[in-house]
């Protein structure tokens, strides 16, 4: 059946005369001969392997040449694939040696005979095709009447249907015999393309430029090829060529796939997935990933395409230290994505998280229990290791490795050795899994925490009275004393109930990472908990960026706090790369840059609108233009600093803000802790040779 015109077109150019091509229906190979050859595909594949060369013991037959043509091999009456049939032409090669008494390899005689010139030549030919990623080979057996064996004599071909390739693939074809009495045929032959699709990037946009005719007409399909279970389509219209169509490029991932066909009765459709490659497409899948929770103890990884990972079970404790991960006792286990899978744990714990990782590289981890059972809490897990001959070990897990309860360590869990044993004697501790290897114990360590703060509250009461009792004593000499004390009662009220505030920025330069200091400073001295990587030095490089600002951005976004964005120009830059997919230069961010880290969380929460509430956008003076903020981040409030002060410090303090005199006077406090750091910063950016550097290409000048 001829396919019709506007598939060949695409596929094998753009021309007026009218193509056809066979179908060679169903999936099965199949083999058959010239007249008077008989011929028997072998069942499955062999191996590829050709052997060395021997000499001939007489006549044997060889193979001459190979043609190729393109067919179209159809499962059903509108699903059809490029298949390649290979024809092999054979001829006899070598002489009868005298005496010729003996059986030859390869030669089936007839035993009603006893000259063997009148016996029939039998040949397994193998035929081996490669086309990325696609090796196959199959045997031919070849049997030639003994009225046709001349020596030197071309005695027919046989035909194989057919080795499946992809439009655009360059096919190998090789041919020998075996044994192998010459050297194997040879042939490479780069199948047509489809020059009609043009994919193009355009700023945060992708083009797909179809040139088709301005009368044709065809549907067109997006959608997710995905390996487990059905395509699911994302987009379909029926169209008039040419066309281009315009995608976001937040849009793409590798298994995002483009499908057409012409819209007339039993058409072939083609489909190319171009995206594959993409390293946009494949940071759009991570940001597309999430880790579900399925009662009473499953859980699953949805992604639109598959993914090649690894995930693991870990400990995440309250003070936002790494999640330690459970391995052992517990394995890693490979994750299929959209499916269901079990905890291999008992019950549910808030402070079980699920790490999902590629290559040894951690691209998810979530507390999936946090919004079922609450926030994290404050316990300790024992780990139980059962070895031969019943010996047991206990040790507490710590961000320093697992501690032997009953050791001189000068950690938490050591101090309470004997406490927790007594806890999990008497079941106060929750039991998360338990088998022939061991278990996991949860014990809880509120009990003494309350402890160190009675000792606390009563040391309190103990200042109190003695305060009260000075009162008493020298009452005149006290009042401005306590004046003063019921000042610095009220801030400490304050400071008790302040937000936490993360600041997040780009270390542009030295003078930039001063005048950030400078911030934080002056902020810590109102009531206001500051969190900034200039002084975690030591935690951000054992964590990473990455981890570290995970970390404090949920115990920030739990506590109520917010996220500061302090925009420069090393910061616009770098943002302006992640939305337009641009790939940063190895090497081009520091080894403490928190914020080119942080963009793939912050990101998404800008582009699924959770942004506000949560975060803060601040730049200042001098240092950058207003509109240079990019505008997906202006959905939050963007402050100028320091002309804007009294605004940002109140939106920071969020509902307990000072009234606006206090606050106007807490404003001229941080501006004046800031104007000669700010001065500073951009005099040695105006002056050359300072040394100052604005964005990521700033470490180039050493």
């Amino acid at each position: 059946m001829p396919v019709p015109w506007f598939l060949l077109s695409l596929a094998l150019g753009r021309n007026p005369m009218v193509f056809s091509l066979e179908r060679v229906v169903g999936p099965q190979d199949a083999a058959r001969c010239s007249t008077g050859l008989s011929c028997h595909l072998w069942d499955g594949d062999v191996l590829c392997l050709p052997g060395s060369i021997v000499s001939a013991p007489g006549p044997v037959l060889v193979p001459t040449r190979l043609q190729t043509e393109l067919v179209l091999r159809c499962h059903k009456e509108t699903d059809c694939d490029l298949c390649v049939r290979v024809a092999v032409h054979l001829a006899v090669h070598g002489f009868w040696e005298e005496p010729a008494g003996e059986e030859e390899f390869g030669r089936a005689a007839d035993p009603g005979l006893e000259d063997p010139k009148n016996a029939s030549l039998q040949a397994h030919v193998v035929l081996s095709f490669q086309a990325y990623p696609t090796a196959r080979c199959v045997l031919l057996e070849v049997q030639v009447p003994a009225a046709l064996v001349q020596p030197g004599q071309s005695v027919g071909s046989v035909v194989f249907d057919c080795f499946e390739a992809a439009l655009g693939a360059e096919v190998r074809i090789w041919s020998y015999t075996q044994p192998r009495y010459q050297k194997e045929l040879n042939l490479t032959q780069q199948l047509p393309a489809l020059p009609w699709l043009n994919v193009s990037a355009d700023g945060d946009h992708v083009r797909l430029v179809l040139d088709v005719s301005e009368e044709q007409r065809f549907g067109l399909s997006l959608y997710w090829n995905q390996a487990q279970g059905p395509a699911k389509p994302r987009w379909h219209r029926n169209l008039t060529g040419p066309q281009t169509i315009t995608l976001n490029h937040t849009d793409l991932v590798p298994c995002l796939c483009i499908q057409v066909w012409p819209l007339e009765p039993d058409s072939v459709r083609t489909s190319i997935c171009p995206f594959r490659e993409d390293p946009r497409a494949h940071r759009n899948l991570w940001r597309a990933a999430r880790l579900q929770l399925l009662p009473p103890r499953g859980w699953r990884l949805d992604a639109p395409c598959s993914l090649p990972v690894e995930a693991t079970l870990c400990w995440q404790v309250l003070d936002g230290g790494p999640c330690q991960p459970l391995v052992p006792p517990l394995p890693r286990e490979n994750v299929t994505v959209n499916k269901a899978l079990e905890f291999p744990l008992l019950k549910g714990h808030p402070n079980v998280c699920i790490q999902v990782s590629t290559w040894e590289k951690l691209q998810l981890q979530e507390c999936l229990w946090a919004d079922s059972l609450g926030p994290l809490k404050d316990d300790v897990l024992l780990v139980d290791t059962r070895g031969p001959q019943d010996n047991r070990s206990l040790c507490a897990l710590e961000p320093s490795g697992c501690t032997p309860l009953l050791s001189r360590a000068s950690t938490r869990a050591a101090r309470l050795g004997e406490q927790l044993l007594q806890d999990l004697q008497s079941g106060q501790c929750l039991q998360l899994w338990d088998d022939d290897l061991g278990a996991l114990w949860a014990c809880p360590m509120d009990k003494y925490t309350h402890q160190r703060w009675a000792l606390v509250w009563l040391a309190c009461l103990l200042f109190a009275a003695v305060l009260f009792l000075l009162l008493l004593v020298k009452k005149d000499h006290v009042k401005g004393w306590l004046r003063l004390l019921k000042e610095n009662a009220l801030e400490g009220a304050a400071a008790a109930r302040s937000r936490v505030a993360l600041l997040l920025y780009s270390a542009d330069d030295a003078g930039f990472e001063r005048l950030v200091g400078a911030l934080a400073s002056a902020l810590c001295q109102l009531p206001l908990r500051v969190a900034v990587d200039l002084w975690s030095r030591r935690e951000l490089s054992a964590q990473g960026p990455l981890a570290w600002f995970h970390a404090q951005r949920r115990q920030t976004l739990q506590e109520g706090g917010v996220v500061v964005l302090l925009f420069s120009p090393g910061a616009v830059a770098l943002c302006h790369e992640w939305l337009q997919d641009v790939a940063s230069a190895p090497g081009a961010h520091g080894p403490h840059d928190a914020f080119a880290a942080s963009l793939s969380c912050v990101l998404p929460d800008f582009l699924q609108g959770r942004a506000p509430g949560r975060y803060v956008g601040a730049y200042f003076d001098r240092l950058l233009p207003p509109d240079s903020v990019p505008a997906l981040f202006r959905s939050v409030p963007v402050f100028s600093l320091p002309s804007q002060l009294p605004d940002f410090l109140g939106t920071l303090q969020g509902p307990g803000a000072p009234h606006p005199g206090r606050l106007a006077e807490r404003a001229e406090q941080v501006s004046r802790a800031l104007q000669p750091a700010l001065d500073s910063c951009f005099w040695s950016r105006r002056t050359p040779g300072t040394g100052g550097g604005v964005g990521p290409e700033a470490g180039d000048r050493t």
